[in-house]
């Protein structure tokens, strides 16, 4: 198997949480190899039946992620922009479809490929000082890296626009006024904050909470009655699983349930 550098994407597990830490200083912008590197990790976690979320920050105190390392078009080689693109992809597309709950804690500037890593997770929470943009347009680029689709989805054309077209930076008040953050905190504490609603997710049943995931995502593009037949479908499916006569019988038993994730 070909060798990773993992190191420029550190993981600490704490009970059922993974901890992600882009560490690439001093701006934690992103590379083949870290991007390589975060796929690699994504897919260990999902095999990984004891960790139920993650969360996503950055080293330092000033950036999140500043995005990719503009060195590396510089000399316009179309190779390279392809095969960057194709990794970029991969590496936010295996995160984003992540078994568990993925969470951002933005602890600093969250600008193009830093805010498409934060757009691939489920929840984010931006402290006071964060600034999130989509500047691509701005170096003769474009967001690759599911920019333009998943911010458009989640604050809506009006906003994608601004932010993309005229290349409108968006401080964190704002940020949590249109939908694109979940939450506001001061200054440090943005790592605290997702990590406690991480643990949060272990109250609910890892079974159902993947399920529940599969189909929100799959109201993006899947017709409304689709959507409800699936729906029902999984919800019978879980009666497969361990976890739901765990929980029923828990809850009946008035006792904290005791998930397996099987």
């Amino acid at each position: 198997m070909t060798q990773v550098n993992t190191d420029l994407v550190l993981v600490e597990k704490k009970g059922h949480v993974a901890i992600l830490t882009m560490n690439n200083l001093p701006a934690n912008t992103w590379t083949a190899e870290s991007l390589k590197a975060l796929k690699l990790i994504v897919e260990e976690l999902n095999q990984d039946k004891s960790i139920w979320s993650l969360v996503l920050t950055g080293a330092g105190d000033k950036f999140f992620s500043a995005g990719a390392d503009l060195k590396l078009f510089a000399d316009g080689n179309k190779e390279v922009a392809r095969e960057m693109a194709r990794l970029f992809g991969l590496a936010f597309e295996t995160l984003g479809q992540f078994r568990g709950v993925s969470i951002a804690a933005i602890n600093g500037y969250s600008m193009g490929g830093g805010l498409e890593v934060a757009l691939a997770c489920d929840l984010r929470i931006a402290e006071e000082q964060a600034v999130l943009a989509l500047p691509e347009a701005k170096v003769g680029l474009l967001p690759c890296a599911g920019g333009t689709q998943n911010l458009t989805w989640l604050v809506g054309e009006g906003w994608a626009k601004r932010m993309i077209l005229c290349g409108e930076q968006i401080k964190a008040d704002k940020a949590l006024e249109i939908g694109l953050v979940e939450e506001i905190v001061e200054r440090g504490g943005a790592l605290e904050k997702a990590t406690a609603l991480a643990e949060q997710v272990g109250q609910q049943s890892p079974s159902s909470v993947a399920a529940c995931k599969s189909l929100i995502q799959n109201a993006r593009t899947a017709p409304l009655q689709q959507g409800l037949i699936l729906e029902r479908e999984l919800f019978v499916d879980l009666f497969d699983t361990e976890d739901q006569a765990e929980g029923v019988n828990a809850f009946l038993e008035k006792r904290a349930a005791n998930w397996k994730n099987k």
